[in-house]
């Protein structure tokens, strides 16, 4: 049985869009066979990494300067294989996901090498992580408001030498449900969803079918352009 740990960044937890869409992807895995830690950043306390020195690589090899709920998070890491970064599109990164992404530099190796043109360096040896898959959510219309973000899961996966399953990609998310139900359409994408995560887990890729299934548009761009803009707009 491999072991995942599922990371939520969104500050609403379990109650917002992104814990929506990461809840069929999560039932994906379990079903495929993979055992699940599931981590709220809001729900640790952490400081932010402010070592210039650079401690974790050289003084300290593999140990943070900081003694947080960050020393348990590590230690769920560097027994798990894979590693599912769920989180919104803030600007680009909610403050806490942001912070505790920072602080994973303990996990990786300073043994520098150029591959492509860029340097790169890879996981300890102690850790196990050889997949990271991203689940993002949005509230715009476009699948491209999602490219930093996506960018920021990608180079970490590069960096640390593993491999990227891809980016589950979930634009106004918010329109998947009606109240607190599902519709049509939501049912749809969670099905896709819930694949998607039983991919990760058996192929260590999610296809390319897959992740349009997720991302498909609910609405028009016009009307979802008009429906935002209708809301701030000052009573006459």
């Amino acid at each position: 049985m491999t072991r995942t740990v599922v990371i939520n960044g969104s500050p609403l937890q379990d109650k917002g869009d992104t814990a929506m869409v990461v809840a069929p992807f999560v039932q994906g895995m379990v079903d495929a066979g993979s055992e699940i830690e599931l981590v709220y950043a809001n729900r640790l306390t952490i400081k932010p990494c402010d070592c210039g020195t650079m401690d974790c690589w050289y003084r300290r090899p593999g140990t943070c300067v900081h003694r947080d709920d960050m020393d348990a998070l590590h230690a769920s890491l560097r027994q798990a294989e894979i590693l599912v970064l769920a989180t919104p599109v803030y600007v680009p990164l909610p403050g806490a996901m942001q912070d505790l992404l920072n602080r994973l530099c303990p996990l990786i190796e300073p043994l520098l090498e150029i591959r492509d043109g860029r340097t790169r360096a890879r996981f300890r040896e102690d850790v196990g992580i050889h997949t990271v898959a991203l689940v993002s959510t949005g509230g715009w219309w476009e699948k491209g408001n999602f490219e930093t973000v996506t960018r920021i899961a990608e180079e970490f996966a590069r960096n640390a030498s593993v491999g990227f399953a891809g980016a589950a990609l979930r634009p106004h998310a918010f329109l998947m449900r009606d109240g607190d139900q599902l519709t049509a359409e939501g049912m749809a994408v969670s099905e896709a969803l819930r694949r998607a995560g039983g991919q990760v887990v058996k192929q260590g890729t999610i296809d390319a079918e897959t992740l349009e299934a997720i991302c498909m548009p609910l609405v028009p761009e016009a009307e979802l352009l008009e429906r935002y803009n209708r809301a701030v707009r000052p009573v006459r």
